[in-house]
Order: C-alpha cells, then sequence, then structure tokens
C-alpha cells in the first residue's frame, strides 16, 4: 500500500513556512556577504615554496595596510587567494613583498575589478533572475492551460514560484549565517550555483505536476478523489525523483570536498537548493494544490 504523501500536507507546509522564515530573518539580520565580483576589489592569488602558513599569521603579515575587509582562502596545498579592495600597482606590489618577508613564494595571478563592473553585474543578474522566475511561471500557466479542473493553471504557475522562493530562500539564509561566522562571500560561481538550482528545481516540479496532469485527463476526477490521484502523481515519480537528485548528490560531495577552494561554495550552494528542490518536488508541489483546493471548498 502506497504511502499516503497528502495526509500530512500540513506537516510539510508549516515546515517549509518556519523555514523560509528562518532564512529571511537570517537574510534581514546579517545580510550577504558579496563578493568581489559585486563590489569591485582585487584578487591575488600566490603560492609557497615550503609550507603554506596559517591565515591567521597571512592577516597578521598584512596587518595595518590599508586592504579594507580582505580575506584570506587556502587553495590546493600551498596555495592561497587574497580577495581585497581594489588596489593600485604600488600597493600590489607591497602586498607581495610583506608577503615574501619571511617565505618563498610565487605570484601566480592578480586582477583588480572595479566597482562600476561590480555594480553592472549586480544589476544584470538582479534583472535575469527576475525575468527568468517570471518566464518559468508564465510556461507553466501555458503547460497546464488544458487542465482547469479542480485547480486553475494559474495555481500551478503560482505554487512554482513559491517553491523556486523555498529553494533558493533556504541556501541563501545558510550562505548569510556562513558570511556572518566565517566570512563566506557570494560570488558569480554561487549565483550561477543558485540560477541552476532554479531550473533544476523547476524541473522536478514539471515532472510531478505533469504526471499530475496525465492522471487527471486520464481519471474522471468526480469518480475519484482528487487527493488519491495527487498522491499517485507523487508516487509515480518518486524513485525518479530521488535517483536523479541522489546521482548528482553524490558528484556535488566529491566537488565540495576535494574541488580545491574555487568551487567549494559553488557546491554547497548546489547541495542545498537540491536537497531543498527534492524536499519541495515530494512534499510541497502537490500538497499546496490539493490545500488551496481544500481552502477553496470550505469557503
Amino acid at each position: 500500500m502506497a504511502f499516503n504523501f497528502i495526509k500530512f500536507r500540513r506537516v510539510y507546509l508549516v515546515f517549509s513556512a518556519i523555514l523560509m522564515i528562518a532564512s529571511l530573518f537570517l537574510l534581514f539580520k546579517f545580510g550577504l556577504k558579496p563578493g568581489i565580483d559585486f563590489v569591485g576589489g582585487s584578487i591575488l592569488e600566490v603560492k609557497y615554496e615550503q609550507e603554506r602558513p596559517s591565515n591567521q599569521e597571512i592577516r597578521d603579515v598584512l596587518k595595518g595596510m590599508d586592504l579594507g575587509d580582505f580575506s584570506v582562502q587556502p587553495t590546493g596545498d600551498k596555495g592561497i587567494i587574497l580577495k581585497m579592495k581594489d588596489l593600485k600597482e604600488e600597493v600590489h606590489q607591497e602586498v607581495v613583498l610583506k608577503l615574501k618577508a619571511d617565505h618563498q613564494i610565487e605570484e601566480i595571478s592578480f586582477e583588480s575589478i572595479g566597482p562600476t563592473i561590480g555594480e553592472e553585474l549586480k544589476s544584470k543578474t538582479t534583472i535575469f533572475v527576475t525575468l527568468s522566475l517570471f518566464a518559468i511561471a508564465i510556461y507553466i500557466i501555458i503547460a497546464f492551460s488544458n487542465v482547469t479542473f479542480p485547480v486553475k493553471s494559474w495555481q500551478y504557475g503560482l505554487a512554482s514560484l513559491l517553491i523556486l522562493a523555498h529553494d533558493v530562500l533556504i541556501p541563501l539564509g545558510v550562505f548569510s549565517v556562513l558570511g556572518k561566522l566565517y566570512d563566506v562571500q557570494v560570488t558569480i560561481p554561487v549565483v550561477t550555483a543558485l540560477l541552476t538550482v532554479v531550473g533544476y528545481a523547476i524541473n522536478n516540479v514539471v515532472v510531478v505536476y505533469d504526471r499530475l496532469r496525465e492522471n487527471l485527463l486520464r481519471i474522471h476526477v468526480k469518480k475519484e478523489k482528487f487527493e488519491e490521484i495527487a498522491n499517485s502523481a507523487i508516487t509515480q515519480t518518486l524513485a525518479r525523483q530521488i535517483n536523479t537528485s541522489m546521482t548528482v548528490l553524490f558528484a556535488l560531495v566529491f566537488i565540495l570536498f576535494w574541488g580545491g577552494e574555487t568551487l567549494k561554495y559553488f557546491a554547497l550552494a548546489l547541495i542545498l537548493g537540491i536537497l531543498a528542490g527534492l524536499y519541495s518536488s515530494i512534499f510541497l508541489a502537490v500538497p499546496m494544490l490539493v490545500s488551496w483546493l481544500k481552502v477553496r471548498k470550505k469557503i
């Protein structure tokens, strides 16, 4: 006998609401720490010939220099990446000299991103994300326009947007805490990961909604409760959702721990988003529609 996912829909909805409210609170409380991709700055990568000193030792060496709120990220076995405010060339050379004072190092790369470019990236990213979300909602509404009973097609679109908000807010809430506690920045790779999460999540939602649509068109709704049809749609797509997500997560865990510092938070954002997306496609997408139908009948 199949598990009744619809029966406990209030528990899922309340749990998700708590997570979203907590994420919003964290975002308002701590905010996000934008990387230099968005605010402008300089990136210096160096490699130590011998053992790499600790982050605190490097900070002590550079103490007193006007570098702004800089971060130190280890990379590989002996390398570090310094992210600082936009530096003039003479200050850049002074930083390298200070790092060379007690250690032999090799400068791998140095690049600067001006604040104008950072603002432009931020603006374009915001516009792109907004347009993507509206395009997704419109696509869902059009795709399910032939299913008007018992749930309207626009409700599929609205539910999809709420699910996407859920799947993106949770990783953002985690990154706000990481930014506060560990100086983790939101960079272009992290934003790319979140956009990937949006596409991945909507794919999962469309899969289960498409099965629900097929069941509704095939079965006379008056002869069978909508809740039963909805539960069947979840059950029939459950194995596909879990198998696909676990395959991706397995690869991402390897990237998180062994992919290097550059890909570390990209992988983390994807892992958080995919886990949230797996949960929402099973426990939110269809149960949310059933709850709306129940409320409408009571009204």
